[in-house]
C-alpha cells in the first residue's frame, strides 16, 4: 500500500469511532461510523454492511427485497427507484430511466426524460440514494461508504461514479473494482488464517463477473490477509441483458413472420417482450425448454425455445467472454495450472453454459461458494471497515493492491514523422501504486512551452486514447535547443490519483501535476444537481427547483500537440470532457447485432 493511500487510512480513521454492533444490524452506538459497502450494478444493487464480529449482510430494501433493480420512474413530480420502477417501464417507458452505467463517462444518458438531458450520474445518484435510506432506516444516519464499478471501467467512468456518491449526499470513501470485492467477500468467508493470525495458505484465483450489463474477469492471489490483483480485463458493453436481446429478438421475428408487424418498433411493446425474455432466461438455467408468450397489438405469439437453441443463439456473446479470459490469463502469465479456484459471480453466471464453457476450458470444476447477487456488495463492506479502521480481527493487516485496468501515456509527436506517438508510461495490470520515468526532448531551438498530454488506453498510434488531463508549461528559458532532455515521471496511486512530475536538468526546472480521481463534472453542476436531487428532481415542468443546469465545461482545443517537454513555473491541468461512446438503445427500434468470433481470435489492444 502506498503512501499516499496510508495517509488516506488514517485520515479515515480518526473521523471513526470503535463502538460495537451487538447484533447484524443494529448500531449500538450512532457515532460510530458504519462500514457500508454499495454494488452499483447495471440491472441490480446491492447495498451490505459489516456487523461487530466482522460479518457482512445484505441490508434488504424498504419493499423487504435483498436487490434493488438499477431503474428509475419518473412519474408526475415524483421519483421512484427500484421494483415499482421497473414494472413502470412496460407502460411508460419514455418516463424509465435503466441501464445508465452503460453510458457512464458519456455527457448525458443516451436519450432525454421529461424533456431533459440528464447526465447519467444524475440516474446513477438517484439509484444510490435510495439505497442510502434503505440502510439508513438500518444503521441510522450515516454518509461514508465504499462504491464498486467493473474492473474495466476506465478513469473518466470511475470519477462519475464518485460524483454520482456526492449528488446521493455520500461521502465515497473508495472506488473498489467489483471482482476484487467478491475476491474479499471469499477470502473472509474461507479463514485464510490460522489461529495464531498467520497466513494459513495462498490460493491464485480467477473471479468471472457476468452481470447484468458489464462483464469482467481478474487474476488474483489471497495470501492470509494479503490480496493482489494479477491481471483484469472486460467489456463494459457485454451482460445479462444482450442474452435477454437475443431472446427477444426470436419472439419478435417470429411475430413477424406471422402478423408482419415488428414489436421492436413500438417503445411498450419492445419492454414487455424484454421482460418476457429475461424471464425465459432465468427458467432456462433451471429447464431444458421454455414456452414464450407474447402479445402486441390484438395478435399473440408463442415460442418454444429449447435450452440448446438459446445456447447456440447467444454462442458468440459467450464467446466474448472466453476470449477476455484467455487474454487475461496471457497478460497474468499463468496456466490453468496455476488456478486453484474459479469464482462465478454477476446474476448471468447462473447460466449453464457459462459452468460447462469454464469448465472445458480450465479442467478446474467451478466454485459457486458466493452468492452471485451478494458477493460484491460483501466485499465492498468489508473493505469499508478496512478503510474506516475496524478493530475486528478479520481485517487486522489486510492489503489490497489491484492492477490498472488500462495503460498509461504521453500522447506526443514522432520527430521522424510528425505522427502522432503514444509513449506507453504505465502499462494495463501493473500492481498499484506503480511509478514510471521516460526521457523525451523537445521538438525545436528556443521553445517556449510545451504540453503534457496524459492519455488512457489506446493504441501506440494513440487512436482510441483518452485523454485524462493535460499539463501546459510556459517560461522555458530562451536559447534551449532542440533535442533538450526532459524526464516525465508518472506516479500512479491504488486510490486512483496520478502525479506526473517533469523535469527539464539542463535548465533546472520542473512541474508536477495531479490528476485526482476527485471528480469529473464541474463543481457548480455537482452542487446544482445535488440540490435538484434532495428536492426530489422534479421534470414534470410544475416546478422549478433552482436554474438551468449549468453547461457542460469543456476545455480548449488540443492545440499543437509536441514531444513531451516541460520548464518553467506555470503549469494549468484541464481535464478533458468524456467521449460520448455508443451504446444500444433501451426501447424501440433495435435489432440487436450478432458479432461472430472464433475462440482464436485476439481482442484488440487497449
Amino acid at each position: 500500500m502506498g503512501h499516499d493511500d496510508e495517509e488516506k487510512q488514517d485520515a479515515i480513521r480518526k473521523e471513526s469511532h470503535s463502538a460495537r454492533r451487538t447484533e447484524p444490524g443494529i448500531v449500538t452506538d450512532q457515532t460510530q461510523t458504519p462500514a457500508v459497502g454499495i454494488d452499483l450494478g447495471t440491472t441490480f444493487s446491492v447495498v451490505a454492511h459489516l456487523d461487530s464480529q466482522g460479518r457482512p449482510w445484505t441490508i434488504a430494501s424498504q419493499e423487504g427485497d435483498p436487490t434493488t433493480p438499477s431503474v428509475v420512474l419518473f412519474d408526475d413530480g415524483q421519483v421512484i427507484v427500484g421494483s415499482e420502477a421497473a414494472k413502470a417501464a412496460e407502460f411508460e417507458p419514455d418516463s424509465v430511466a435503466s441501464f445508465a452505467k452503460r453510458d457512464m463517462g458519456n455527457r448525458h444518458f443516451h436519450r432525454t426524460i421529461g424533456g431533459e438531458h440528464l447526465p447519467p450520474e444524475v440516474i446513477q445518484a438517484l439509484i444510490l440514494k435510495k439505497l442510502k435510506e434503505d440502510a439508513v432506516l438500518k444503521l441510522g444516519d450515516f454518509t461514508k461508504a465504499v462504491v464498486t464499478v467493473p474492473a474495466y471501467f476506465n478513469e473518466p467512468r470511475r470519477r462519475r461514479t464518485q460524483d454520482a456518491g456526492r449528488m446521493a449526499g455520500l461521502d465515497v470513501l473508495d472506488i473498489i473494482n467489483e471482482p476484487t470485492a467478491a475476491a474479499i467477500a471469499y477470502g473472509v468467508q474461507q479463514q485464510f488464517l490460522d489461529e495464531q493470525g498467520r497466513s494459513s495458505r495462498r490460493e491464485t484465483i480467477l473471479v468471472y463477473d457476468l452481470g447484468g450489463g458489464t462483464f469482467d474477469v481478474t487474476l488474483l492471489q489471497i495470501d492470509g490477509q494479503s490480496y493482489t490483483a494479477i491481471a483484469t480485463g472486460g467489456d463494459v458493453f457485454l451482460g445479462g441483458i444482450d442474452w435477454d436481446r437475443r431472446i427477444a429478438d426470436l419472439v419478435a421475428e417470429r411475430f413477424q413472420a406471422e402478423h408482419g408487424v415488428d414489436p421492436r418498433e413500438d417503445a411498450i411493446a419492445m419492454q414487455t417482450l424484454l421482460g418476457e425474455a429475461e424471464d425465459g432466461k432465468r427458467s432456462l438455467s433451471a429447464r431444458e425448454d421454455v414456452r414464450l408468450r407474447f402479445a402486441h397489438d390484438g395478435q399473440r405469439v408463442q415460442v418454444d425455445l429449447s435450452r440448446g437453441q438459446f445456447e447456440e443463439s447467444t454462442g458468440d456473446l459467450l464467446d466474448r467472454t472466453l476470449l477476455t479470459t484467455r487474454k487475461v490469463m496471457r497478460e497474468g502469465k499463468c496456466s490453468w495450472s496455476d488456478v486453484d479456484r474459479l469464482l462465478l459471480v454477476g446474476g448471468s453466471s447462473r447460466m449453464p453454459a457459462v459452468q460447462r464453457m469454464l469448465e472445458a476450458e480450465s479442467g478446474i470444476a467451478v466454485d459457486r461458494c458466493l452468492s452471485p447477487d451478494e458477493s460484491i456488495s460483501h466485499g465492498a463492506a468489508i473493505y469499508a471497515g478496512l478503510l474506516l479502521g475496524s478493530d475486528v480481527s478479520c481485517l487486522q493487516d489486510m492489503s489490497v493492491k489491484n492492477v490498472n485496468s488500462h495503460h498509461l501515456g504521453v500522447l506526443g509527436v514522432e520527430r521522424a514523422t510528425g505522427r502522432k506517438r503514444r509513449q506507453l508510461m504505465i502499462s494495463r495490470n501493473t500492481v498499484l501504486p506503480a511509478k514510471s520515468t521516460h526521457r523525451f526532448m523537445t521538438l525545436k531551438d528556443d521553445q517556449p512551452s510545451v504540453e503534457v498530454n496524459v492519455v488512457e488506453g489506446g493504441d501506440e498510434s494513440g487512436n482510441d486514447a483518452t485523454r485524462i488531463g493535460r499539463c501546459v508549461v510556459s517560461g522555458l528559458p530562451p536559447g534551449l535547443p532542440a533535442k533538450t532532455p526532459v524526464e516525465v515521471t508518472f506516479q500512479y496511486e491504488s486510490n486512483g490519483q496520478l502525479g506526473v512530475d517533469a523535469r527539464v536538468p539542463s535548465a533546472d526546472k520542473r512541474a508536477h501535476l495531479e490528476i485526482k480521481r476527485s471528480t469529473g463534472l464541474a463543481d457548480d453542476e455537482i452542487e446544482h444537481w445535488s440540490k435538484r436531487i434532495q428536492l426530489g428532481l422534479d421534470l414534470s415542468g410544475k416546478s422549478e427547483s433552482g436554474a438551468p443546469p449549468p453547461g457542460i465545461v469543456t476545455p480548449a482545443g488540443d492545440g499543437e500537440v509536441v514531444d513531451p517537454s516541460i520548464g518553467g513555473n506555470r503549469v494549468t491541468a484541464i481535464e478533458s470532457p468524456a467521449v460520448d461512446a455508443p451504446t444500444a438503445p433501451e426501447t424501440g427500434g433495435w435489432k440487436s447485432r450478432r458479432t461472430k468470433v472464433s475462440a482464436g481470435d485476439e481482442e484488440p489492444a487497449t
